[in-house]
């Protein structure tokens, strides 16, 4: 199988528009990733990772979103492949990147492959306690969303199951975050913000209800799942409902390329 056999068209942006902008095409598209472009020219990929980084910095004073650009944001976790390329190929080039696979040819990008596309086009066996990320980081309701923000840059990961007296309450995604800091800078006024930011808690943003596996789950249902749901990971429970790992769509790319 080639990269353009199972290649998507991107959803664009132009590196002169705003965070804010973005953030609502994210939400209106249902993804996590934007392709920047230029004047028809490949710029980068506005990741929710980037959006998180950016909207929380102190750098950035107390502008709101609607004032901060794109190409503030951008990353260059990508990685140019020919459309012929053999996706096994291709996975290798990616998990090294850490980002998505752009095809292009005579640098003009013909689509691109995310990890969505790869667990679409792939059949797991095995069980979730076989690939799952054990004793996964876990926040608390009552910890600082500001530490919370910092510990995913610092860890370089998009979620954090939250944990209550050993119970799992929900969990907490970079997108909830870059959520509460567009909030945060559209609503409350600058001279306001550094102290009501230290007053958000995990509490007041992580999703509830949250979405498990168990250990005995198939990987293909995992799978199935994550994408129906459109969720980049889920708890791993075992048999007494204990939080015991964490699986996420980049773990799943991973054991492809094992």
């Amino acid at each position: 199988m080639q990269v353009k056999d199972i290649m998507v068209q991107p959803t664009s942006i132009d590196k002169a528009d705003t965070i804010s902008h973005a953030l609502d095409v994210m939400e209106k598209k249902g993804t996590r990733r934007l392709l920047v472009t230029h004047d028809n020219d490949l710029v980068g990929v506005l990741t929710m990772r980037g959006l998180t980084k950016e909207l929380g910095t102190r750098k950035k004073g107390t502008k709101p979103a609607s004032s901060l650009h794109v190409a503030t944001a951008v990353s260059d976790n990508y990685v140019k492949v020919l459309p012929d390329m053999d996706v096994n190929d291709a996975v290798v080039l990616m998990i090294n990147r850490g980002g998505v696979i752009i095809v292009s040819d005579n640098d003009n990008v013909l689509g691109w492959v995310t990890p969505a596309e790869l667990l679409e086009n792939v059949t797991f066996d095995g069980y979730a306690a076989e690939v799952m990320k054990s004793n996964p980081i876990i926040v608390h309701p009552a910890d600082r969303v500001s530490h919370v923000r910092h510990q995913m840059l610092d860890e370089d990961v998009g979620r954090f199951p939250v944990l209550e007296d050993e119970k799992l309450m929900g969990i907490i995604t970079e997108k909830d975050i870059a959520k509460s800091m567009r909030a945060f800078r559209d609503v409350v006024s600058g001279s306001k913000q550094d102290s009501r930011i230290k007053n958000l808690i995990v509490e007041d943003i992580m999703k509830r209800g949250v979405k498990t596996v168990n250990t005995n789950t198939p990987i293909s249902d995992v799978k199935k799942m994550m994408l129906e749901e459109n969720i980049g990971g889920v708890p791993v429970l075992n048999l007494e409902g204990d939080l015991v790992g964490l699986i996420t769509r980049r773990t799943l790319v991973n054991t492809i390329a094992k």
